[in-house]
């Protein structure tokens, strides 16, 4: 058995727009969103627009509160503009940010994907696959649950007492 791993091409090089996320979360550009997540060529731009903006509308949603606060109490104008450690040129809330929207795109398109039309039928490997898919979605969501917590300063881990 070789070590070969058979990708989609890769997505024709197009002019794909940033996508804009009103005037206090950060836009995104789907070409760098294409590269930090390392999708390949089964992600079009018409597949990854949608799913783009339906993540940042997710994480703009579990941030909404917090970004109000940032607004009205201490008037900050965008969440760059919330007193941060920068790294390399960019507040370490962006940064943040990002992540925690590649991680949500990367489970949601794991979960959008997932189906057996991508294994050989027959081959026996079905079972293993989902359950490797499964795993890299429960990375993703952990990773985005991850990201939002470190963009509000707040611990990692959450315990309760049932």
């Amino acid at each position: 058995m070789n070590g070969f791993i058979v990708t989609a091409n890769p997505p024709a090089t197009t002019q794909e727009p940033a996508v804009s996320n009103g005037t206090w979360f950060p836009a995104m550009e789907p070409a760098q969103v294409r590269n930090a997540c390392r999708l390949d060529g089964t992600v079009t731009a018409d597949r990854l627009r949608p799913a783009l903006m339906d993540a940042m509308l997710s994480i703009n949603a579990e941030l909404q509160d917090w970004a109000d606060e940032q607004r009205t109490r201490w008037g900050y104008a965008s969440l760059g503009d919330v007193p941060a450690p920068q790294v390399g040129g960019e507040s370490a809330k962006v940064l943040y940010y990002r992540r925690a929207v590649h991680a949500c795109l990367q489970a949601d398109l794991a979960e959008a994907y997932r189906n057996l039309s991508a294994i050989p039928a027959g081959s026996g490997k079905a079972d293993r696959v989902l359950e490797d898919l499964a795993i890299q979605v429960d990375q993703h969501r952990r990773n985005q649950r991850w990201a939002i917590a470190d963009l509000l300063a707040r611990p990692r881990c959450t315990v309760d007492l049932l």
